[in-house]
């Protein structure tokens, strides 16, 4: 990236406190931007994660104790750093798929310069701050293919997609506040790091221990995994996330290749898309933004804030027509005023799933679905 000017800086340090491995953990007054769903306390500098401790293997993706980014003086994007992933004229990944948007993909913006992530995810960011069915079976035949295949980690959701959700799609997780849409996505991260699998979580709402705070009440040790080096935390500003988001869009699929990441969730979108007051140019900025996630390769999960109108479709309906997968997370109310939550699968591109609505409860070991039962 180039960083021009010094406001770089100064948005990764209300986004992250500085992380030194020498010196010890220290509050601040920073809290995070937006906080639509949590409660989450002051946002308080990350211990020593996985990218603090010594090691010789940036590259390796089971790194144990060591920190798979250690630096060792280069950046791993020198050949790249001044090239944008959307130059190469490459197929749109949507074009065959996403009848919704005819936007052209805009250039990543990023004029070369020093690599964008050499060290980190942390100085990564620092340096970027420059119908229902029937009660039978769900599915009529058979849906072969070889495409990979990966579970949600959710028990009785799973059970309603045949074979798994495909590897390296993109998801989106839609519903208001209170229907477990952060839980749905740690509980994602949780089971893939569970099987041994990278995970990286991209929050704009909450702060890093507010985070590990959530995943240490489920019994879910993700700070372990920081250690190990199998998982990276990052919180981040939206209104500076969205300024440089040229700059970490162009360079965010080398960074999730190099730390090996299988899972990746964003939460949320949604305000990313509040950054942008002009409807074109903020289709055009999450076309973008996504179409770098398929770049690089990861298993996507992106959550959204509902419609204030439609509890089916996303706060500014874009993201759902760019992704390959929709779970909807919904109050329904009975007559008798009993309230429930429930879920339904929009959509899943290559792969059948069932059609109905779920029930489901989010206890204090995450979100259980109950397939067998039916709403009310």
């Amino acid at each position: 990236m180039s960083g021009d000017d010094g406001s770089d800086d100064d948005w990764f340090e209300s986004a992250l406190d500085d992380e030194d491995g020498d010196s010890e953990q220290t509050d601040t007054d920073d809290t995070s931007a937006i906080q639509p769903e949590s409660d989450a306390a002051e946002s308080t500098s990350a211990d020593t994660g996985p990218f603090d401790a010594g090691g010789d293997d940036g590259q390796s993706k089971r790194s144990g104790g060591d920190s798979p980014f250690d630096d060792d003086g280069g950046t791993p994007f020198s050949e790249e750093s001044d090239s944008s992933p959307f130059d190469d004229g490459g197929d749109d990944p949507f074009s065959s798929e996403s009848g919704a948007s005819d936007t052209d993909a805009g250039s990543s913006g990023d004029d070369g310069g020093g690599g964008l992530f050499d060290d980190d995810f942390a100085t990564a960011f620092e340096s970027a701050g420059s119908g229902d069915g029937d009660s039978g079976s769900d599915f009529e035949e058979e849906f072969e293919s070889d495409i990979p295949r990966v579970d949600i980690g959710i028990e009785g959701l799973d059970q309603m997609i045949q074979g798994g959700i495909p590897q390296r799609h993109l998801i989106v997780t839609i519903g208001s506040a209170g229907t477990g849409k952060t839980t749905f996505g740690l509980q994602f991260l949780h089971h893939g790091l569970r099987n041994g699998e990278n995970a990286v979580f991209l929050t704009l709402e909450q702060s890093h221990d507010a985070i590990l705070d959530t995943a240490s009440e489920r019994g879910w040790g993700f700070e372990e995994y920081e250690e190990q080096g199998q998982l990276a935390i990052v919180d981040l500003d939206p209104v500076e996330m969205a300024n440089s988001l040229d700059n970490i869009r162009g360079e965010l699929p080398a960074l999730i290749e190099k730390f090996g990441a299988d899972r990746l969730v964003l939460d949320s979108v949604s305000l990313l898309e509040m950054m942008y007051d002009d409807q074109s140019r903020r289709r055009t900025e999450v076309f973008d933004f996504t179409r770098s996630l398929k770049q690089a390769g990861v298993t996507t999960m992106l959550v959204s804030e509902a419609s204030e109108n439609n509890p089916f479709a996303s706060r500014h309906g874009i993201i759902e027509y760019l992704t390959d997968a929709v779970f909807i997370l919904q109050y329904v109310r009975s007559d008798t005023g009993e309230t429930r939550l429930a879920v339904e699968i929009q959509k899943i591109r290559n792969a059948n799933h069932s059609r109905e609505t779920k029930p489901y409860e989010i206890t204090n070991d995450g979100i259980s679905v109950y397939q067998q039962a039916n709403i009310f």
